[in-house]
């Protein structure tokens, strides 16, 4: 039985539509290690269809976070999930060559998908003319947060404290970053400090309007911060409009990668529900889809007899 919380955010964002999804599907990739596969998935009707290009966290693939993608694509979105070169399908460890450039090939996937849509579209029968390429989001859960949130204006400091390139992308608009890490800096361990070089972000350019998704529980391995290390783009970015502070929540917030998957140490549907839902109201609201349904679902949250979180806004 749906929480009254629920049943107040699904009057927000609708009842979902069925939904065709495609995968794998190639994209070109020239110098790729392995060819780039994606997962398409879309309303079956509707026309002028926001994208939403969606970053896996370490070690997943395409058919991970169906949670997520299968609800967006529901609810009116085009959803395109890269695998990285950091999958488990593809077995590049930490020793292998290929290792220290994941992150920057990472972003490059991403591109790739937007320069690539009409590929995209071609995928799925029926989608050609339907999307809407001026209303595209960029999202990701952890090491995928990571991803999006460079082309939201993020950017990386070197060893040496000099912020790096900026790899935005103008056709981005909106952002969602779920359990995304933070600063890098003393707090680090070590291992992450030697290991990944993108644990080193600066928010200061982060100006596009984003979604901040963090759990009061997520203790990370990499940092000796707590929880809050999670909320830095949030405290940071100029273009981070909002925070999301789910209670109880760990790494998985309730189980976005998947249900009953073993990464999901916080199993709770009635989270993963609400992130859901509250997530699909921002994309709509941002993307210009529905100016209202982000105001009315941060007061939907904030008036739940027994709320599951808090939204802070700037």
């Amino acid at each position: 039985m749906p929480s009254s919380l629920v049943i107040a955010l699904d009057d927000i964002v609708g009842d979902g539509d069925p939904v065709v999804s495609v995968a794998p599907v190639t994209l070109s990739a020239p110098g790729r290690a392995v060819p780039l596969e994606v997962r398409v998935s879309a309303p079956a009707t509707g026309g002028d269809l926001p994208v939403v290009v969606f970053s896996h966290g370490n070690g997943w693939n395409l058919d991970g976070y169906a949670p997520l993608a299968a609800f967006w694509a529901s609810r009116g979105f085009v959803v395109v999930q890269p695998t990285h070169l950091d999958s488990r399908r593809n077995g590049f460890g930490f020793d292998h060559p290929v290792f220290p450039s994941i992150w920057t090939e990472r972003i490059a996937d991403l591109t790739r998908v937007l320069d690539q849509l009409d590929t995209v579209e071609a995928a799925v029968p029926g989608l050609a003319g339907r999307v809407d390429r001026d209303r595209i989001a960029a999202t990701g859960h952890s090491w995928g947060g990571q991803t999006a949130q460079a082309l939201l204006g993020a950017r990386i400091v070197d060893e040496e404290g000099h912020v790096g390139d900026d790899m935005s992308d103008g056709r981005v608009t909106a952002g969602v970053l779920l359990a995304a890490t933070g600063l890098g800096g003393d707090d680090l361990h070590p291992f992450a400090q030697a290991n990944f070089p993108f644990m080193r972000p600066s928010f200061g350019e982060l100006a596009t309007p984003t979604l901040v998704v963090a759990g009061d529980h997520d203790q990370s391995r990499m940092s000796s911060r707590g929880p809050d290390w999670f909320t830095d783009a949030y405290a940071h970015g100029p273009g981070a409009s909002d925070l999301l502070t789910l209670h109880g929540a760990e790494h998985s917030l309730g189980g976005i990668v998947g249900y009953e998957v073993a990464e999901t140490t916080d199993e709770d549907p009635e989270r993963v529900a609400v992130v859901q839902r509250l997530s699909t109201a921002y994309l709509r609201t941002a993307l210009r889809v529905d100016g209202g349904a982000w105001p009315a679902a941060r007061d939907a949250l904030r008036r739940a007899a027994d709320p599951i979180g808090h939204v802070d806004s700037k």
